[in-house]
């Protein structure tokens, strides 16, 4: 299926007409096609890091951000082609999934997340940086001190 993919996609294939004719005009020229890929490549970088620090803010923006980053890559370039035409594999298997594993799924994802926070803070420590209002309902958490256990 991923074969089929790459096959029809087009991507970095000079055989291939592109359906975009700014972008075909662009890749005429060596020049401009360099210029187009550090562009895409700069774009995408821009967005990734955009969807990594918005990522635990409240509201949409990590995960979405990361993934147009990953869509803008992949309009030039054929390892990130592959790579989102990998996670529309995994997303098209488990949209098939039955409604109750779906759930149990999202359940043990969130459980193993938490646990995952309440670890790193038992180890290190609530952050010197968070604000007291974040910091005040974290020290009363059971075995959860300023310091951490590592010290």
């Amino acid at each position: 299926m991923l074969a089929d993919v790459e096959r029809d996609s087009g991507v970095g294939d000079p055989a291939r007409p592109d359906r975009w004719a700014w972008r075909a005009r662009l890749r005429e020229r060596r020049h401009t096609r360099i210029t187009l890929r550090v562009c895409v490549g700069l774009l995408g970088t821009l967005l990734i890091v955009a969807g990594a620090i918005t990522g635990p803010l409240p509201g949409p923006g990590g995960i979405p951000l990361v993934l147009l980053g990953l869509a803008v890559w992949a309009s030039e370039f054929r390892w990130a082609h592959r790579l989102m035409a990998r996670f529309k594999q995994a997303v098209r298997y488990f949209a098939r999934w039955p409604r109750r594993r779906k759930v149990l799924a999202v359940v043990v994802g969130v459980l193993l997340g938490w646990s995952a926070l309440y670890a790193g803070l038992w180890l290190n420590g609530i952050p010197a940086w968070l604000p007291d209002w974040a910091s005040g309902p974290l020290d009363r958490l059971p075995a959860i001190t300023p310091a951490g256990h590592l010290r």
